[in-house]
């Protein structure tokens, strides 16, 4: 399984996200397991998976992890887009931003760093907004 690429706050976040996530494809059930991995719950910790079900439409309900089975549940009404919720027990419960799959590196890795800061106050989706209108030549250091 190739490493997730993937950035989480070092401690105490005050920001709507505890990080970013830039799955390398949409199948959830191959990138799923590396993520949860990572993030390192006990093996016998009950790992749940919320998703924006528009975003991952396919998703199967329970996805196979060496040595555990991810429960997937779709995100309800009103839910944030571009976000995945982990709840892994005891070892903790993580909001990230989804960069989607086919973001260019340079934005993608931008967004793993603003997602990743502890002082960051923009939304997935703010977030995403302001990397389109920069793709598309807007300006950079826009804020709420």
């Amino acid at each position: 399984m190739p490493t997730p690429r993937l950035s989480l706050t070092p401690d105490m976040s005050h920001s709507p996200l505890d990080g970013a996530w830039w799955p390398r494809c949409d199948a959830l059930e191959l990138e799923l397991p590396p993520l949860v991995s990572s993030l390192e719950p006990d093996p016998d910790t009950t790992v749940r998976v919320t998703v924006d079900p528009a975003e991952w439409p396919d998703t199967p309900r329970t996805v196979m992890a060496p040595g555990r089975v991810i429960t997937v549940e779709p995100g309800g009404p009103g839910g944030e887009t571009h976000v995945i919720s982990l709840d892994c027990g005891s070892a903790g419960r993580w909001v990230l931003l989804v960069v989607p799959p086919d973001e260019p590196a340079g934005t993608a890795a931008r967004l793993l760093a603003a997602a990743a800061d502890p002082e960051n106050p923009l939304t997935a989706a703010r977030m995403l907004a302001l990397a389109e209108t920069d793709r598309l030549g807007g300006t950079r250091g826009q804020t709420e």
